[in-house]
């Protein structure tokens, strides 16, 4: 079996080779997928999204087994979907995506690997929020990431742990699986795409150090972040769950029109006049039409997403066959 641990990397001359020289060290460590068998080529593949420093070089020199550089830089989804082709072109079993800057542990390398290994799971994400707290987290980031885990937890009708953390382990069947439009970033997107996949998922606790005064080479503002990653998980939810995402609020909206309709009729079996409440049938009317017509948007999508999952399933046994080993 062959290890690719990916390193995203832009401006990060200065972290990329510890991190690397720590990736080094881990691989001293044997895993065993059964007995007797056990990963064979261990190799660290870094991509660099054009950076402006010397990231590429100090890579190459710090033991890189594969350096790919972007002309410019492109983002971190981008990144991701290049990782993924390269690893699959380099005949990856498993791949491990880490953080350049050594905010991650390499060390815990193992502990990803190991639910993939046993197979008891498709994909493995390091958890921050679990009993080993992250540390120098800022409160609002905190914050922000456990609200958003727990409403796209309960949309999805899964238990998420941490939705945004780029610490995370793959098996070759879920990078072949896995469809990421989205440039601007790629970790909420995963999760979602692999949960209407039913893939399996596991949360592994991991340290993780936030560095004082490091500024993020993805978020350039809070508010920013927060309108870009709404977007994205919007139009990932859009599509994995359509009946959900289109429907529950077309059905609220029927149900309380039914309300305001009765609320009508209460008055109008009194007297039998209807201008006096005629604000109260022309909203009850309209909640009727707006969800109607959102219960049947839910159905059109319902079917767009069958035909999105026949593609998908086309696209997987091209790339099967693109990236055979």
């Amino acid at each position: 079996m062959k290890l690719v641990v990916n390193v995203p990397a832009y401006n990060e001359a200065a972290k990329i080779e510890g991190t690397i020289k720590k990736i080094r060290e881990s691989f001293e460590d044997d895993f065993y997928f059964q007995e007797g068998l056990a990963i064979s080529e261990k190799m660290i593949q870094v991509v660099d999204d054009g950076s402006r420093d010397k990231t590429a070089e100090i890579a190459r020199s710090a033991g890189a087994n594969f350096v790919f550089s972007h002309n410019v830089n492109r983002g971190i989804g981008i990144v991701f979907r290049t990782s993924v082709g390269k690893a699959l072109r380099n005949g990856a079993d498993l791949m491990v995506n880490i953080d350049a800057d050594g905010q991650f542990n390499p060390m815990d390398i193992p502990k990803l690997l190991k639910p993939l290994l046993d197979g008891e799971a498709d994909m493995v994400s390091a958890d921050r929020f679990g009993d080993i707290r992250a540390k120098n987290m800022p409160k609002l980031k905190y914050w922000l990431n456990r609200l958003a885990a727990c409403i796209i937890g309960k949309f999805m009708n899964s238990k998420i742990n941490d939705l945004t953390c780029g610490f995370r382990a793959y098996n070759r069947e879920t990078l072949l699986r896995l469809n990421l439009p989205g440039n601007f970033t790629y970790t909420q997107e995963v999760i979602i795409d692999a949960l209407g996949k039913r893939l399996k998922i596991k949360w592994i606790p991991v340290e993780v150090t936030y560095f004082e005064n490091r500024k993020s080479r993805v978020v350039k503002s809070i508010f920013t972040y927060v309108n870009d990653s709404f977007k994205i998980i919007l139009k990932a939810i859009r599509d994995v769950r359509p009946m959900k995402f289109f429907g529950i609020p077309g059905i609220i909206m029927m149900l309380f029109s039914f309300g305001f309709f009765a609320y009508f009729l209460f008055f109008y079996v009194q007297d039998f006049k209807i201008s006096p409440y005629r604000n109260i049938l022309l909203v009850a009317a309209t909640l009727f039409v707006v969800g109607l017509q959102f219960f049947v948007f839910a159905l059109i999508a319902d079917m767009v997403r069958t035909n999105r999952k026949l593609i998908e399933d086309q696209m997987y046994t091209i790339r099967k066959e693109k990236y055979k080993k």
